[in-house]
């Protein structure tokens, strides 16, 4: 095929604003997705691609992890995940002379778009120690590298093996078996940095760190209580869901700093009304709410849940429920007695009949979903904040009953698959036993590394390899500089990717690429077609088989990559036959069934219509695998984030057109932004208060009370309706305001959604007290 000429970088002097649209998808994001895809892959590729996107007998969706409904539509899925099928699907491919024109110090002047655009990786390249150019290498040439360099650490701990929610359940167990048999328990993921804060939480109070809802719950609920998510562009089937739960009568309740246009008005595109009508109101209530305030606003209807059982006894609280299942009552009583209204108002920005609002639509509702994603987990005191989510599910009941529960929604397509089949750096004890029998190794007990403490390990130089299985976690990651000067301080970087991104360019002193098959492509192996299974946002658990040919012949799957690299590095006549694995998937599967509990009839299982849905107490008996057996309402002590004169709090965020660091297009269609990145987001009376105007260009600066001032240089000031002394600018572009120990506690998940920040007019003088 002819490849087309790479784009060039962008040039935000053409960046354009326009109003911010009041509603989400329509006929726009039929074009959106549409023309792409066209364009990019052929109509033949591109139909069956789109034909077979979440069909039971098709692949599931790389862009994110949103459930499937038990009866699909012909089109079962959305314009960003349209854009990620064309993404990777691509046929256009890097030709080898790419890596003699470019340097590793070109890459590196390049934008994450501009990388992501010259086409699929097809074959391993090295980049020896002293060189500034990847060259292309034999698959057997990359093993020999990679293995030598593992084998001759002092200690396997000096290795440090992370994963993208990208990868399937069993190419997430046949890694975590290597790097465990390998000798450490360095398995820091995505998860780290997104929905850490959630497991830590849940994984207390309720006993697991999953979702208690079913996909069906929507369809049965009286009312979802939706906080800090933006579904119409990071889930934006989850849309549909919602206006099918408003047919059936139900309330909802938007709780965000910004009004996302999703949550307004949502227009869909497989219905009439969709197309040529208004579409459906989507939010009946929008809690305009400061940034930090979300523990706060919950522990207030906690509070006025309470008040209002002594006003009318035995009418509010589930008593039978919170007498059989739970503890913790009278002292979460009592801290909440205490709860200052003043404090609370300060905190959230609202006003006490907004409150009251909300209180009210949870005290007469029998039935309560109430779900979250990353504006609740990206905060210093998030663990607390998702304690008091479950503390006021708790109070009526709503865990375990049809329509009600907690209902995170996870990023990344297979994020959570991966840490049920055990990629997390602290695994308990009872799967590292049950991985021992099965295989006859020893794993590790200590603790491994996490994300951030793995940059930290780097910076110390304790981790010389970093090896990425997918990802981009240079960008991902908070405070961007130490992050890369970090990574360049390791002796090689490994990194196992479908297309080019920012980690390629930001290595050790030697690196390796190698290219893998994507979701979308047939998977051949020796015993024939192959296929995997992923875990969505509800723990259901399907099957996802490759629809298209690869496009190279020279590519290997992930799977095979880990196991030839094990076979390396471990040997042939080890406890474990990965050439098995490699050959035939059922036999990674038959593994799992003895070592992951729920999976005990695996292959049997995935093969159903559908999948299967794993056990979950809460959900399914009201059981908690807590430490004493019942459900926690926990005490948390409220610290409100203090908001200096002259400063705003900001928070990161994607575009429109983005998948975590995949930049799809340089335009966010709904916030009014088109051919540009470099915006800051700010209310128009702070505006006024800071002597600025819309589209002035400002420096930025974020400030830490033990660290120096981080800057980004040269944004242009967007005015936007978002809460009063807030701000908002783009991800993966405003990591560096974020130093690294900026973090949740406990959860130890970077704060990208509190930064205290200063803008200074570019030209003007500096800012009293910078």
């Amino acid at each position: 095929m002819s490849r087309r000429p790479p784009v060039e970088d962008p040039d935000y002097d053409d960046m354009t604003v326009h109003p911010p649209e009041k509603w989400a998808v329509g006929l726009p994001a039929i074009y959106s997705a549409s023309e792409p895809a066209l364009v990019e892959m052929g109509v033949g590729r591109a139909f069956t691609l789109l034909t077979k996107v979440n069909q039971k007998d098709g692949f599931d969706c790389m862009s994110c992890a949103w459930p499937d409904p038990d009866h699909r539509k012909v089109a079962e899925f959305c314009e960003n995940g349209a854009r990620a099928i064309t993404w990777e699907a691509t046929p256009v491919t890097v030709p080898t002379t790419f890596w003699a024109e470019h340097s590793v110090s070109d890459l590196l002047e390049k934008s994450e778009y501009w990388l992501g655009m010259q086409g699929r990786l097809v074959e391993p390249v090295y980049k020896p120690a002293g060189s500034d150019h990847y060259e292309p290498v034999s698959w057997q040439k990359a093993f020999s590298i990679a293995a030598e360099k593992l084998k001759g650490l002092a200690s396997p701990d000096e290795a440090a093996f992370y994963t993208s929610g990208r990868a399937a359940n069993e190419t997430a167990f046949v890694y975590q078996l290597f790097v465990r048999a390998f000798g450490t328990n360095n398995l820091p993921d995505c998860s780290n940095m997104c929905h850490e804060s959630t497991g830590t939480a849940l994984n207390e109070t309720i006993g697991v760190g999953k979702s208690t809802i079913a996909y069906d719950d929507f369809e049965n609920t009286d009312l979802i209580i939706i906080m800090g998510q933006n579904p119409g562009t990071n889930h934006p089937r989850m849309l549909t869901a919602l206006e099918d739960a408003k047919k059936k009568g139900a309330k909802i309740v938007a709780v965000n700093p910004l009004p996302e246009a999703g949550l307004l008005r949502y227009k869909n595109p497989q219905t009439a009304r969709g197309i040529l009508g208004r579409g459906t109101a989507i939010a009946d209530q929008f809690v305009q709410i400061r940034l930090g305030g979300d523990m706060a606003l919950l522990q207030a209807l906690s509070k006025r849940v309470l008040e209002a059982e002594d006003r009318n006894p035995g009418t509010v609280l589930d008593h039978d429920f919170l007498q059989t299942y739970t503890q913790g009552l009278d002292a979460l009583r009592a801290h909440l007695e205490h709860l200052s209204e003043d404090t609370v108002l300060e905190a959230t920005g609202l006003t006490s009949a907004e409150i009251d609002e909300l209180a009210e639509r949870y005290i007469t509702s029998d039935r309560t979903i109430i779900t979250w994603a990353m504006g609740l987990t990206q905060h210093r005191k998030s663990v607390d904040t998702l304690r008091e989510v479950v503390n006021l599910l708790l109070l009526r009941g709503n865990i375990g009953r049809l329509g009600a529960g907690a209902s995170p929604i996870r990023g990344h397509s297979n994020v959570q698959g991966d840490r049920t089949m055990g990629i997390w750096e602290q695994m308990p004890e009872s799967f590292l036993d049950a991985l021992d029998t099965e295989f006859g190794i020893h794993s590790p007990r200590e603790h491994g590394v996490d994300s951030l403490k793995g940059i930290e390990a780097m910076q110390r130089g304790e981790i010389k390899v970093w090896f990425g299985l997918g990802g981009n976690l240079v960008a991902a990651i908070s405070d961007t500089r130490a992050a890369e000067a970090a990574m360049r301080g390791t002796e090689m970087t490994v990194q196992v990717s479908t297309k080019l991104n920012r980690s390629h360019a930001v290595i050790g002193r030697e690196a390796l690429i190698l290219p893998t098959l994507g979701r979308t492509e047939v998977d051949l192996q020796e015993a024939g077609p192959q296929f995997l299974s992923v875990e969505d946002t509800v723990c259901a658990v399907h099957a996802t088989h490759g629809a298209v040919p690869p496009v190279a012949p020279s590519l290997l799957s992930e799977v095979s990559i880990v196991t030839r690299l094990a076979r390396a590095v471990l040997g042939d006549d080890g406890p474990i036959d990965w050439q098995a694995f490699e050959n035939d998937y059922d036999t990674i599967r038959e593994s799992i069934s003895r070592v992951v509990p729920g999976f005990e009839n695996f292959n049997a299982d995935v093969r159903r219509k559908g999948g299967f849905v794993l056990p979950n107490g809460p959900r399914d008996s009201r059981t908690f695998n807590t430490s004493t057996g019942k459900a926690h309402l926990t005490i948390n002590h409220l610290e409100a984030l203090e908001r200096p004169a002259g400063r705003l709090i900001l928070q990161t965020m994607r575009s429109h057109d983005q998948f975590n660091t995949t930049i799809y297009s340089l335009n966010d269609r709904y916030r009014g932004i088109k051919k540009g990145r470099n915006v800051v987001f700010v209310n128009p009376d702070d505006l006024a208060e800071l002597g600025l105007a819309d589209g002035d260009t400002v420096d930025i600066f974020s400030e830490w009370k033990n660290e120096p001032d981080r800057e980004l240089r040269g944004y242009r000031v967007v005015s936007y309706p978002t809460a009063k002394g807030c701000a908002a600018a783009y991800f993966p572009e405003a990591n560096v305001l974020i130093p690294l120990d900026s973090a949740a506690l406990e959860s130890n998940t970077p704060v990208s959604k509190a930064i205290v920040v200063r803008l200074e007019k570019v030209g003007a003088p500096a800012a009293v007290g910078a």
